[in-house]
């Protein structure tokens, strides 16, 4: 039933956004009972029958094609982040349902040396629940109010509700907290019988009205590259350039990497950082893995 409800919530909140002028339906005028399009409209532009599309966004999307799935996706405008997250959905609806423990993350030793290699550069490896399993000095300093906290490892997506010095660490919270809610349900669409990431949603869900609006907007994206903003206790503003990599030894791993060109005003706050982060008490660069 979890995952009926979420194919559901998904699909009509995706047909909800467009409107027949955006699919190139006529519009003839009136008012609409409907925000955005009709079910049978999104049949039609999928080339399924009313009947099929309305079994499907009623969350039934056991034995779906792809070639069904593709034509959903297109008639829905869906972006590649959403449509990978139709994908998983149908994916699991069509595997037995099994409630799992996470299983323990190992950090390898070559992966642990990568990171303290990059001196000049914030890193850290997280999982799909947004721990953070290992980071080097920089990484460290740059979330130094998370680590400040006693939890290990680290969660960002707790940090972010949590924690009111998420607040100053972030100076775009709000595009903070949907960046990490739209990840955690892109994970959730993966792995949706993971028990860690259940709870995880579930105590940010009870405990944060800013997480449980976002969570139920059924939001996802990929996030491989970007900026992101810092207002750092010390170094101030940092408007740092990411890139995110998947570690393809480490399944289910994701190494992040920060930086800032040289001579521009988060360059230079990012060598106050380091020289911080060198001179402050050195702290164990690993987490409590889990």
């Amino acid at each position: 039933m979890e995952n009926q409800d979420d194919v559901r919530e998904f699909l009509a909140s995706r047909r909800a956004r467009i409107t027949p002028e955006q699919a190139g339906l006529p519009s003839f005028g009136g008012t609409r009972r409907v925000a955005g399009l009709r079910r049978a409209e999104v049949a039609m532009l999928a080339g399924v029958s009313p009947d099929y599309y309305t079994r499907l966004e009623r969350g039934n999307l056991s034995g779906a094609s792809d070639s069904v799935l593709d034509a959903i996706a297109r008639a829905l405008r869906l972006d590649e982040a959403e449509r990978s997250h139709l994908y998983d959905l149908a994916r699991t609806a069509n595997t037995p349902r099994i409630r799992r423990r996470s299983v323990k993350q190992q950090i390898r030793p070559g992966v642990q040396g990568l990171l303290d290699a990059m001196t000049e550069a914030p890193a850290f490896v997280r999982n799909g629940r947004l721990d953070i399993l290992a980071a080097n000095q920089l990484g460290r300093a740059l979330y130094a109010p998370a680590f400040d906290s006693p939890d290990r490892p680290v969660n960002l997506a707790r940090f972010c509700f949590l924690d009111r010095r998420a607040d100053d660490l972030y100076p775009h919270w709000d595009d903070a907290a949907n960046t990490t809610v739209a990840l955690l349900r892109t994970e959730a669409g993966r792995d949706p019988y993971d028990k860690a990431l259940s709870d995880l949603v579930g105590e940010l869900a009870t405990r944060s009205d800013d997480f449980r609006t976002r969570w139920a907007a059924h939001n996802v994206r990929l996030h491989h590259t970007g900026v992101k903003h810092f207002q750092h206790p010390v170094a101030g503003r940092l408007d740092l350039a990411f890139e995110a990599m998947p570690l393809p030894a480490d399944p289910g791993l994701t190494l992040t990497a920060y930086s800032a060109a040289a001579g521009t005003p988060s360059g230079d706050a990012l060598r106050l950082l380091a020289s911080w982060a060198a001179t402050s008490t050195p702290v164990d660069t690993s987490a409590d893995q889990r």
